[in-house]
């Protein structure tokens, strides 16, 4: 109601003048709408699809654009003055365009075409605005001001304000939050993908067995989704054989429940389908997985922690070492590949190490990073092998085969094989 209010009045009025002001259409193109709005929370929680369904409802002029695909201030440019103004003004733009020459062209073509009602430009992913140039967070933020025309800048995030703010100050936008679904909201909304061949109460059913077990651990709805669909096969696997009756929920659960189990083991990893897998000439489901940026150099500096002797490091991950051969470091009693051996354990301190060495580029040691050694410990990639009263020094082994972090390298442009010892 409030984002409503926001639209399609252009501000916050009392409760006891919401109804005159919403019946009174004549008064929406003489007022300007609020600069900026930043609206933010987690994925999946329905910001984009009430926005876009808003603006269409109320037929309001605005202009789309997905920080994703704009992957520079000129596309953004560009396709603001071609969904307002069209090609001829975007035409105009100069090759590398400034945010002054964007304000220029902007307020030359509002002062022909002046907006009857507010001209909306909804950001999507707009976190990634933050890598931009300095300047272009702060002028769209106060972009009604520049150009001098009735614009307001929606910003769709999945991170906190707090830390989407530029440390230099800017205009600061009017906030709003859209919270996680509720598990009875993900029942209603997971319910209406019901299998045409099943009646809706054995789907609403299945969807809160599905519930019962990953709400605590998931919220997303998109990965709730894809968890729905790739089980349901299996969860009415007794029906469609005539071993059980779509009432007879105890058998459903002990048919689904080693399934689910193993669904959880893999949730946000998204394995892919059994076609896929086989086409993979071998290569395990884990293969095709996605990991955050950094989680995948995360596990590729343990995987050489697990399997390269710890002197061997500074061969590896020293630039200046010196001519260093293999014979020279190798022990009488060392002759079996460290592959067949297994995995060893390693220390949280050589695998940070590695992982600053590995990484292209340079990495704070922030507790996101730590976060993400746990996360990988969750997905049961890593291994945490050290006892609960060894917190100052965990040690951990790498839990993934060589095919899997070969595959994971490869999306990361990084040849691991030159970093193992066993293939010197």
């Amino acid at each position: 109601m409030i984002l409503f209010k926001f639209i399609s009045t252009g501000f916050l009025e009392p409760p006891e003048q919401r109804s005159s002001v919403l019946k009174s259409q004549k008064m929406i193109p003489q007022q300007y709408c609020y600069p900026s709005l930043f609206i933010y929370g987690h994925r999946s929680s329905g910001k984009s699809h009430v926005v876009n369904v808003l603006m269409k409802e109320l037929e309001l002029p605005h202009t789309t654009v997905s920080c994703v695909e704009c992957i520079s201030a000129a596309l953004l440019f560009e396709q603001v003055l071609l969904s307002f103004f069209g090609c001829d003004a975007a035409a105009q733009l100069p090759r590398s365009p400034s945010i002054s020459d964007f304000v220029r062209i902007y307020r030359q073509q509002s002062s022909q075409f002046p907006a009857k009602q507010t001209r909306f430009i909804v950001m999507e992913k707009a976190e990634l605005l933050r890598d931009a140039d300095a300047n272009l967070l702060p002028a769209l933020l106060r972009l009604q001001e520049l150009v001098d025309d009735n614009v307001s800048v929606v910003l769709l995030s999945e991170i906190v304000w707090d830390k989407f703010r530029p440390n230099t100050g800017c205009f600061e936008p009017l906030l709003l939050h859209f919270p996680d679904y509720s598990k009875g909201e993900l029942q209603q909304i997971l319910s209406k993908d019901c299998h045409p061949s099943y009646s809706a109460e054995f789907y609403s059913s299945y969807i809160n067995i599905l519930l019962g077990v990953f709400y605590t651990v998931c919220r997303d709805l998109r990965e709730l989704r894809h968890l729905a669909a790739l089980n349901f096969s299996k969860f009415c696997e007794p029906v469609a054989a005539g071993k059980a009756k779509e009432t007879e929920t105890h058998k459903l659960w002990k048919n689904i429940e080693p399934h689910l189990k193993k669904a959880m083991q893999t949730v946000y990893l998204r394995e892919v389908s059994s076609v896929i897998s086989l086409s993979c000439k071998g290569l395990s489901a884990h293969t095709h997985v996605e990991l955050p940026y950094y989680s995948k150099f995360l596990l590729i500096a343990a995987y050489l922690a697990s399997y390269n002797p710890a002197r061997t490091d500074k061969r590896f991950f020293l630039k200046h070492h010196g001519k260093i051969k293999k014979t020279n470091f190798l022990k009488k009693n060392e002759k079996t590949s460290n592959h067949l051996l297994g995995p060893k354990p390693f220390p949280l301190d050589r695998l940070l190490a590695i992982f600053y060495s590995v990484v292209d580029s340079r990495v704070a040691p922030t507790a996101s990073i730590f976060s993400q050694i746990s996360s990988l410990v969750t997905l049961q990639l890593l291994t945490l092998v050290s006892h609960d009263d060894q917190l100052d020094t965990p040690k951990y082994k790498c839990a993934v085969s060589l095919d899997f972090i070969s595959a994971i390298s490869r999306t990361v442009n990084f040849d691991i094989v030159k970093y193992l010892y066993d293939f010197l």
